[in-house]
């Protein structure tokens, strides 16, 4: 029995080789009948035509895989590809910069070190990104003798 065409609609319907197209045996009349792409739906629906999903590749390994780094594990020096700067992304090598000069910002403030015009003048300072790293606020606060006395 010729059921070629058959299978070539099947298995544009379900967008795999006709070699993964499985008829059932018992039925094999029924399938031959079908000729147009609702009749060949049909018969899938029913569960007379269907996919078999042969040789295809595992993927526990990495969903446990995902898990574990999930949960910090395998990120070592062997796992990591790329610059430090190329997996951490811009933004949040702002957002660690700026929370520290806000602290100590506010640290400087809280203590009284700092007027609030001076406190003000360095805040929109590293706002605008003028500071490099908290430690350089430091330096830019005490070479240019900001501190109260």
């Amino acid at each position: 029995m010729m059921l070629t065409t058959q299978k070539r609609i099947a298995a544009g319907i379900f967008r795999c080789s006709p070699k993964k197209v499985h008829f059932d045996e018992a039925r094999l009349a029924e399938i031959k009948e079908a000729i147009t792409r609702q009749d060949i739906k049909s018969l899938i629906s029913e569960g007379v035509i269907s996919r078999v999903r042969s040789n295809e590749q595992s993927r526990s390994g990495a969903r446990f895989r995902k898990s574990q780094r999930l949960k910090g594990r395998q990120r070592g020096h062997g796992s990591r590809k790329g610059s430090p700067f190329a997996r951490v992304s811009a933004k949040r090598r702002w957002i660690g910069r700026i929370r520290l000069q806000r602290e100590f910002l506010k640290a400087l403030r809280l203590s009284g070190s700092v007027s609030k015009e001076v406190y003000r003048e360095l805040y929109l300072k590293a706002k605008g990104g003028f500071f490099r790293s908290r430690r350089h606020l430091e330096l830019y606060v005490n070479e240019r003798g900001l501190m109260k006395k």
